[in-house]
């Protein structure tokens, strides 16, 4: 598992949480989506749970119903971390378009 998470895996938030903080049900689950929510390696995580239709616990702030319903909405995404990384860097080069249109 480790060589497929890569070294991303060293700065989640939730690396020295106990597993049994993530893998919950229910309201639960909402504490786990807490760890997820300042995580810098959120993207990362969820798109490794996707690609690798991972069925159990909470992962990059998504819960396995989540997943499963954004997996159905898109059947055709063949690599969720290229599709979220190009969505990342869109993002940022948007944010920086409209802060660089403020400033001048």
């Amino acid at each position: 598992m480790a060589d497929k998470q890569g070294s991303w895996w060293e700065k989640a938030a939730c690396r020295t949480a106990d597993p049994e903080e993530l893998f919950v049900e229910g309201a639960a689950q909402s504490g786990a989506k807490r760890i997820c929510a300042a995580c810098v390696v959120r993207t990362e995580c969820l798109a490794h749970a996707l690609d690798e239709r991972i069925e159990h616990g909470v992962w990059g702030g998504m819960t396995e119903r989540e997943r499963r319903a954004l997996l159905r909405r898109r059947p055709t995404v063949t690599s969720w971390r290229a599709l979220l990384e190009t969505a990342r860097a869109d993002h940022e080069q948007s944010r920086t378009e409209r802060q660089e249109a403020r400033a001048s």
